[in-house]
């Protein structure tokens, strides 16, 4: 059902258990490109998926490396969506759980997170392990203490996801009363399955430019999230 933003917004502060699942498009009024401006950037190159798997880190490591280093965006700063959820935490049951890999939820000071795909903003070292700061990744994709490749930990086309942060998202999806679903179109498995995991009576809310499909049914409001969040 389609519903005013002004009543979204009440929803969100009436409800005492939130979860958020936050996409691209939280991060899009920060600068920080969707994933669509990557296609069209790239366009006629080689697909985004080919350049972010673990086949490209392995067989072509410099061309993996050039594409990531495009996906940082120093600049970009925690907009009014990731400083409401943030501000939130401080006096709610509050969980995030997003696709995002651009830091700006933890930027914003939300510690209640699951980072789904991991983050750019955490690197290491492949043959040593060794935790590597993301500027010097930025520098250079060789360790300098022993020359190992270095890569930012995320999830990568290929790769499996950690037991550990699917079983965190479930747990955050459970135990909320309300489930939110914030710029994202809701395709990418296994992120769009935790809608699944939600508690019968929970309620679901989408915020998003265009409606998603969900077997169950939701309240939805079509709108930047800003525009909501600025009233919350």
């Amino acid at each position: 059902m389609e519903i005013t933003i002004d009543q979204a917004v009440k929803m969100i502060q009436q409800s005492k258990k939130i979860t958020f699942l936050t996409g691209a498009g939280v991060s899009t009024p920060s600068g920080v490109p969707d994933y669509r401006s990557l296609q069209g950037i790239y366009h006629g190159i080689e697909a985004p998926e080919y350049l972010l798997s673990s086949e490209c880190l392995v067989r072509e490591p410099e061309k993996f490396y050039q594409f990531v280093k495009h996906l940082y965006h120093e600049e970009a700063q925690p907009n009014s969506i990731h400083q409401a959820m943030a501000q939130m935490e401080k006096r709610k049951y509050i969980w995030v759980v997003s696709q995002n890999i651009d830091g700006l939820h933890t930027a914003a000071g939300s510690r209640q997170l699951v980072d789904f795909h991991g983050s750019l903003y955490d690197c290491y070292c492949r043959k040593c392990q060794q935790s590597v700061a993301w500027t010097d990744y930025l520098q250079s994709d060789r360790h300098k203490v022993c020359g190992g490749q270095i890569r930012p930990n995320i999830v990568l086309y290929g790769e499996g996801f950690e037991k550990t942060v699917i079983q965190q998202a479930i747990t955050a999806v459970r135990n909320a009363e309300l489930v939110v679903i914030v710029g994202t179109s809701f395709q990418v498995h296994p992120f769009c399955d935790l809608i699944y995991e939600k508690h019968e009576d929970a309620k679901v809310l989408v915020i998003n430019q265009t409606p998603i499909q969900l077997t169950s049914t939701y309240d939805f409001v079509q709108a930047d999230g800003t525009v909501v969040f600025e009233k919350v």
